[in-house]
């Protein structure tokens, strides 16, 4: 059967709605179709890709993991689907919602603050913004773009960087007049030093001494799930942190965090990125123009360097 023969398109529109709705009936209702129409097209749909999508109980239905991915898939192309057809009704001004997802500080700092200006730009777009530390998958959260910080994994994304910053470890003025300026690694492995709890978070603090890279544990009586609660907690002066300086440089520059043994700072830098999915006329006119804009507009100054 040639793909001509095939509406590949509504099939994944059945499919989705059936995943959506978690199950045919439900699905069905929502098509103006027969529940065994529906069940039909499925198995089918199954048959065409050789795989099983879907596993079937009287009680329950279940993605398998190829059913997973597949609908992950469905939702962007039908997604880009009705952007085309909305471009092509409407001319190529971006349009519709774009779902953001960024860690916390950067959101904060440098993401909310550019979003009066991106929406004054492109009054037909709508933004879905969600913080959080924890990394996500774009396709299971049904994400356009996502704000990644670090290291970036092995994956089918595309990212477009967006700055870099160097890491520095930081305490309050009034907690170091309390528990003393850590001048040594012995010392400042008695202090408490405030950890994250969250997937992929760094258990150790790099530093460097005598041309070697030593390091001590990120641990204490305070462990966290963002950056900026750490920030917050840093100025509270319950203990030291490590952090970006796009996050904390304006709490230097004023004095109330102040940086701890910059003589061993071993000089890394984390590097922030947009990733998203999708490459060149196949990214839709909203998403790229909002990764346009942050590019455009993200100002990460040379002290943070």
């Amino acid at each position: 059967m040639s793909r001509l023969d095939t509406n590949r398109s509504g099939e994944m529109e059945v499919f989705a709605r059936v995943v959506e709705h978690s199950g045919f009936s439900a699905a069905a209702r929502s098509l103006r179709m027969t529940p065994s129409a529906v069940s039909k097209l499925v198995a089918r749909l199954e048959d065409r890709l050789g795989t099983r999508l879907i596993n079937r109980s009287t009680r329950k239905l279940q993605l398998t993991p190829e059913g997973l991915a597949f609908y992950g898939r469905c939702v962007r192309v039908l997604a880009d689907i009705d952007e085309a057809e909305r471009e092509a009704a409407a001319g190529t001004e971006p349009r519709g919602r774009v779902r953001v997802n960024s860690n916390v500080p950067f959101g904060l700092h440098h993401l909310l603050p550019l979003v009066p200006g991106f929406l004054e730009r492109h009054p037909e777009v709508t933004l879905d913004i969600v913080l959080t530390d924890q990394v996500i998958d774009l396709l299971e959260e049904r994400a356009d773009v996502a704000i990644r910080t670090g290291p970036l994994r092995a994956s089918q994304l595309l990212a477009r960087k967006l700055g870099a910053s160097r890491m520095v470890v930081v305490a309050s003025p009034s907690y170091l007049k309390r528990f003393g300026n850590p001048r040594t690694l012995e010392e400042i492995a008695a202090h408490n030093r405030i950890g994250f709890n969250f997937a992929r978070s760094i258990e150790e603090w790099p530093f460097l001494e005598a041309g070697a890279i030593r390091t001590v544990p990120a641990c204490g009586d305070v462990q966290v799930g963002d950056g900026e609660t750490a920030r917050r907690l840093v100025l509270a002066g319950v203990g030291l942190a490590r952090l970006s300086r796009f996050h904390i440089d304006p709490d230097i520059r004023d004095g109330r965090l102040v940086p701890v043994l910059e003589d061993l700072n071993p000089g890394d830098v984390e590097e922030i990125h947009a990733v998203f999915v999708g490459a060149g006329l196949h990214l839709p006119a909203r998403v790229r123009a909002f990764i346009d804009y942050l590019a455009g507009n993200v100002k990460l100054g040379v002290t943070q360097l």
